[in-house]
């Protein structure tokens, strides 16, 4: 069965960090890219980083600077640090893999989906 747990927000303050943490199993974690979405609240979920599968990472121009993704291999674990939280990055963060080579910010490239951790940025 495949899974992707993601774990790591909550309500802080802005100017503040979080880090999130997904745990992958059930598929070739090697084999696929990884990335981090974002939803804020009634708005589309958007793409705010991506590790493709050959190791480039990429990071939207709303978090770079602020956030870094990272993976553990040998865990199949990926996280993301968020630094410099503004209130308009409250969401649901969710993470998600694609097999192969996928365009990073293409939603419909991503076979699995994690139920997704809220963050809370308050100001």
């Amino acid at each position: 069965e495949v899974q992707l747990q993601a774990s790591g927000g909550g309500l802080v303050q802005a100017g503040g960090s979080l880090r999130l943490s997904c745990a992958a199993s059930g598929f070739a974690f090697d084999d696929h890219a990884v990335a981090w979405y974002h939803q804020a609240p009634g708005k589309l979920r958007e793409g705010v980083s991506c590790r493709s599968n050959t190791g480039a990472i990429y990071y939207s121009d709303s978090v770079k600077g602020r956030f870094t993704i990272s993976i553990d291999n040998d865990k199949k674990m990926v996280y993301l640090q968020m630094n410099q939280l503004k209130p308009e990055d409250t969401g649901v963060y969710y993470c998600a893999a694609g097999y192969g080579s996928v365009w990073p910010w293409g939603f419909g490239e991503y076979d699995y989906w994690g139920q997704g951790t809220l963050v809370t940025v308050s100001s």
